[in-house]
């Protein structure tokens, strides 16, 4: 049996709620009783139904309210950075120490890994980031401890180590070599390389020069001018710097490397896309690059899609915020291991690139 109905105003929107009451068929013989009393019974029955019923609606018109306004709350973030809701869950989450990587699929399917400085920089830091080439690279000290080698970017050669050297080549030899202490976070393909596997620019491994800074015009991307140089100092403080201003910084004494790695060309420089990307380039290519970003983190992406190098420099700028930014490499060359993300590219590279923590 209907009762009535009910309106529940909550001063934002107006809710009308039907109470319905079960209704029973009489029995076959119902019992003798006066009308009078009769209907004094259904309508105590009404009352109290109504009752509940406004109770029940207040409860799930409250709840119902809450559970809109955090979905609205998730969906208004989740639009700014056009990611999907659970894209924006899990940004919400990348603050874990222990999880790097994400992949996400705005504004076109990509790899992230990212990792703080303030990680890095501690007075005792258990998180490190960390250039690799040969297994000597992997067994040396952590950039945290002192090195005979006092002074920084030292030159050792002006060339690649002797042949006999041989680089590391693949994640997994880096992997077997790293010390039972360590646990590799996250890795990517550094600088670009030459057909040796020798690094073509500027590199410092622990203080150490293996190339001074190319600054020659040439074809190809590394010689897409501006390129830059990805360097962080023995503190654990990130910079990527365009190559000219590099040279003039190691001039003055303003730069002291503990690693660094040269590529080609910038993606982003001081907040501006670079000067010769196309919006309209036709193409298309994977590509992988590390940001520093205004969040304080060091972000590294690998497109899992082919991208233009416009597209791919937008992702640094407007959606990640870093506004400097480094082209690594492309194609078959862009590699990457994330066990956060279940992948690890069987490919050779030259110089890599990884987290390293403590354990």
């Amino acid at each position: 049996m209907v009762c009535g109905f009910l309106s529940y105003q909550d001063g934002h929107s107006s809710i009308l709620i039907e109470g319905i009451l079960s209704y029973s068929a009489p029995p076959a013989n119902p019992p003798i009783q006066s009308s009078k009393r009769a209907r004094l019974i259904q309508r105590l029955k009404c009352d109290r139904r109504l009752k509940l019923n406004s109770r029940m609606s207040k409860s799930r018109s409250a709840k119902s309210s809450l559970v809109l306004l955090l979905s609205g709350i998730m969906l208004s973030l989740a639009g700014c950075n056009n990611s999907s809701l659970s894209e924006a869950a899990a940004k919400f989450t990348d603050h874990d120490d222990d999880q790097h990587c994400v992949r996400v699929s705005q504004p076109f399917k990509h790899s992230l890994c990212s990792v703080s400085q303030e990680q890095l920089s501690k007075p005792q830091p258990s998180v490190h980031l960390k250039l690799f080439w040969r297994p000597a690279d992997v067994s040396s000290k952590s950039a945290s401890e002192p090195k005979s080698q006092t002074n920084p970017a030292v030159k050792s050669n002006s060339q690649p180590a002797p042949s006999e050297q041989k680089p590391l080549y693949t994640f997994k030899a880096l992997l077997s070599d790293l010390p039972d202490t360590s646990k590799l976070a996250f890795a990517a393909n550094a600088g670009m390389y030459n057909k040796d596997f020798a690094p073509i620019g500027y590199t410092v491994i622990e203080g150490q020069e293996i190339l001074s800074l190319n600054l020659k015009e040439g074809a190809g991307n590394f010689h897409l001018l501006p390129n830059g140089v990805l360097w962080w100092n023995k503190s654990g403080e990130v910079f990527i710097t365009e190559s000219h201003e590099m040279q003039q910084m190691l001039d003055k004494g303003k730069a002291e490397p503990w690693y660094a790695t040269q590529s080609g060309p910038m993606l982003v420089i001081k907040g501006a896309i670079h000067p010769q990307f196309d919006p309209n380039s036709t193409s298309l290519k994977f590509r992988n690059g590390v940001g520093v970003c205004t969040d304080g983190k060091v972000k590294f992406v690998n497109s899992d899609q082919p991208v233009s190098f416009y597209q791919f420099a937008a992702l640094f700028k407007d959606d990640l915020s870093c506004p400097n930014a480094l082209f690594l490499d492309g194609g078959i060359a862009s590699a990457l291991y994330a066990p956060d993300i279940s992948q690890e590219d069987d490919k050779n590279m030259g110089v890599m690139v990884g987290v390293v923590k403590d354990q």
